[in-house]
């Protein structure tokens, strides 16, 4: 299913940037005034080079982004011509010195390509599956959530694309931003432990090939038999012709169905992992972090020291609460308090 998988909406928006330059700055065009403000915005503090900046990203400000990212869109790249066999070109009057009809894009583009848990309230369990109202609610969900937490910087980007004179408010920014959805259909990430545990929707092959060649072939056999001139199938008396052709057309139509069942299936979303949300991951890295220490700071240490020492970890740590002592977003370490929601 495009935009959905393994719980996480995939979503990727595309605003046409406007052409020429504002009258009160003309020494910018819009399309420079998007480089300029997505330049200035600040990255997260996810590497040691980043970490000690003042200031960090403003998608680390709310607990749904797995990932974002925005680029301009200059125009779509030219693979070059559909290459042909020369003879066969020359058969086809086909004149190779003249090139192939080159795509364009009508305008630059913002691109916005974001990984955010599908839900429509914190604390929501992942879904497996949504319908397309639903999803459509998720990303509106989203919207407004991005238009709280970083109204000033979203303004400052879009107010340089088409359509966004008439945004005012966090639905019409929701709407907006629906307006500019494009299907994505390949995953950005993989959270699953184990690939048993991902589930994946595996195809019975074996059988799905037994039941198409099974009728063909029975039908192959009947029609050489009648070329063979025999008229009729022994035992049953059914006529041959008829018979092969009803097998070789029972095949195809089985072929059919297992071509839509294949393709059906790949289209069902993986479900979500067991720590999948990103509550779940932020937990989970500061609970790796501050263990490793608790494991260094315990090596030699007596049996009953261990399990008071234990104790106290999780009392102090709290491994089961993902909202209190996990690691912010948009950090790279819980080692700094300030990375720390208490």
């Amino acid at each position: 299913m495009p935009d959905l998988d393994t719980g996480h909406i995939f979503l990727t928006t595309l605003a046409p940037i406007k052409a020429g330059a504002p009258k009160d700055s003309p020494q910018n065009s819009y399309e420079q005034r998007v480089r300029i403000a997505l330049a200035k915005l600040p990255t997260a503090h996810q590497s040691p080079a980043t970490e000690n900046f003042e200031y960090n990203s403003p998608f680390a400000r709310n607990t749904r982004n797995h990932l974002a990212r925005m680029f301009v869109l200059d125009d779509v790249v030219y693979n070059g011509r559909n290459t042909m066999n020369p003879l066969l070109a020359r058969f086809r009057r086909v004149n190779q010195m003249i090139s192939d009809p080159v795509d364009r894009l009508n305008a630059p583009y913002l691109v916005f390509c974001a990984e955010v848990d599908a839900i429509t309230q914190e604390g929501d369990p992942l879904p497996t599956t949504l319908t397309e109202p639903q999803q459509r609610e998720v990303r509106a969900g989203y919207a407004r959530k991005l238009w709280e937490t970083m109204q000033e910087e979203l303004i400052c980007i879009y107010s340089n694309c088409y359509g966004f004179e008439t945004v005012q408010t966090a639905d019409d920014f929701a709407n907006y931003l629906d307006r500019c959805h494009v299907e994505t259909t390949m995953p950005f990430h993989d959270y699953y432990l184990s690939l048993d545990q991902a589930g994946f929707h595996h195809l019975p092959l074996k059988g799905l090939l037994y039941g198409v060649l099974a009728p063909l072939g029975l039908g192959a056999l009947v029609l050489v038999l009648w070329l063979f001139g025999l008229s009729h199938l022994p035992l049953i008396g059914w006529s041959t012709l008829a018979t092969g052709l009803g097998a070789i057309l029972l095949g195809v139509i089985l072929a059919v169905l297992a071509i839509r069942y294949a393709i059906k299936n790949g289209e069902k979303p993986l479900a979500p992992a067991k720590y999948d949300d990103l509550p779940s991951v932020l937990k989970a890295l500061y609970i790796q972090q501050n263990f490793s220490d608790f494991f260094i700071e315990n090596q030699g240490v007596s049996d009953t020291d261990l399990y008071a020492a234990f104790g106290q970890f999780i009392q102090a740590h709290k491994p089961q609460d993902r909202t209190s002592m996990t690691q912010k977003p948009g950090v790279i370490s819980s080692a700094s308090p300030s990375n720390v929601t208490q």
